[in-house]
């Protein structure tokens, strides 16, 4: 019998090698997208086209609104906070940028997907070293969901897991991984305000992240910048 995996894919350089991941070890992939009224929607041009690289067994992507929640500036009028450096994430204060309940959000349509089909995988690319202090990308945030979906289940007799092998990963390591597996970060896009071509901003903290994370892989990142 295969193995069945729900996989969250944003079209971002994690969640890509999240699938690279699971793939590589066996599972056969669906994965999950979504348009949440984020400001860089180009991700999802993304996720459609790495969905099909690996051959995902189904991809849906699901229509919701965040923007009804305030107080996010991916969702809303407010503008992407721009930096010079990343020196502002030692404060450890939580950035405009966070998205209020988006990882519980999508981790419950995860669930309702794997319940669906009998599976009791769900992969997820949180990252809880190299990340822009959200709190829902704390493994006691994962570990918690997970014992959680488990008293909630209904049709599976296994339990689930949910995987998130990035968790304790840093962006170069990610990307060191990712490389071995012949992810083409080419296709991915992480910035969180791209320009109508999909070129990245390269001043949010989103591609200060990435572009650390691949100088430090002593790699040369694929995408085009402004």
């Amino acid at each position: 019998m295969s193995m069945i995996a729900i996989v969250l894919l944003s079209g971002g350089l994690d969640s890509s090698t999240i699938l690279a991941t699971a793939t590589a070890d066996g599972y056969d992939c669906y994965c999950l997208s979504f348009r949440y009224g984020q400001k860089h929607l180009f991700e999802i041009n993304s996720a459609i086209e790495i969905a099909k690289i690996y051959k995902a067994k189904e991809h849906k992507i699901v229509d919701i609104d965040l923007t009804i929640f305030k107080g996010s500036s991916l969702t809303s009028e407010m503008e992407i906070p721009k930096h010079s450096n990343l020196d502002h994430l030692k404060n450890k204060e939580i950035p405009s940028t966070y998205v209020h309940g988006r990882n519980t959000i999508f981790l419950s349509y995860a669930f309702a997907y794997a319940e669906s089909l009998g599976a009791s995988n769900i992969f997820i690319g949180c990252n809880a070293i190299d990340y822009s202090n959200y709190p829902d990308c704390r493994p006691e945030y994962i570990d918690s969901y997970e014992k959680m979906i488990n008293i909630a289940k209904a049709k599976i007799s296994n339990d689930i897991k949910i995987h998130a092998p990035l968790l304790h990963l840093s962006k170069s390591d990610i990307i060191i991984l990712g490389n071995s597996l012949g992810v083409d970060y080419s296709l991915t896009t992480s910035c969180y305000e791209p320009d109508k071509n999909g070129y990245a901003c390269g001043k949010c903290d989103a591609c200060f992240l990435r572009r650390n994370g691949f100088n430090n892989a002593g790699l040369s990142d694929p995408i085009n910048y402004v």
